[in-house]
């Protein structure tokens, strides 16, 4: 099984990228034969999306790397970084310029949703907002996780996830992939 895994900042300290490392490598422990990619999108930035670059340059090879890289995923970790209640503009430009390709941008592979931040409310509105679109992309959820405190809940030195509740959850999601 192919994971593809990634947090939506473009921040090279992601506490998003580090969650979905860790996701990862949980689905790694759980299931055979996993070969994960760890995908940072801060390598893939682009010029912000308009149509009127599209026409005059065409899509970004980056837009096309990253829809290529879902494609070739048998199943995929995303962990969304909130920024101001919505998605990171460095997400949501890439998602954009991919949506471009194809609206199903998401290819219809099973996926995790997670998001975490270091406050109570560890993204969730970000998560929600992602969930509920995620039909129109092609998205088959298979769940979504928000971890709350992140710097409470994870322990940085180690790279894992201490809040056993949530590693109940991400064990029951994983097991649907």
């Amino acid at each position: 099984m192919k994971v593809l895994a990634f947090g939506t900042s473009n921040s090279r300290n992601s506490i998003n990228q580090k969650l979905a490392r860790y996701s990862a490598a949980q689905i790694d422990d759980a299931i055979d034969n996993v070969n994960i990619t760890l995908l940072d999108i801060h390598d893939l930035e682009m010029p912000i999306f308009s149509e009127e670059r599209e026409k005059e340059s065409g899509i970004p090879a980056f837009a096309h790397d990253f829809y290529q890289a879902i494609g070739e995923a048998d199943a995929i970790v995303i962990s969304f970084a909130e920024y101001n209640g919505s998605y990171t503009s460095a997400y949501k430009n890439l998602f954009d310029w991919a949506s471009r390709i194809d609206m199903k941008v998401y290819q219809d592979k099973p996926m995790i949703m997670l998001a975490t931040s270091p406050g109570p409310s560890g993204a969730q509105s970000v998560l929600a907002a992602a969930e509920g679109s995620a039909p129109f992309f092609a998205a088959d959820v298979k769940g979504a996780l928000s971890l709350p405190n992140f710097f409470d809940n994870f322990d940085v030195e180690k790279g894992v996830v201490t809040d056993e509740t949530f590693n109940q959850k991400l064990n029951e999601v994983i097991s649907a992939l």
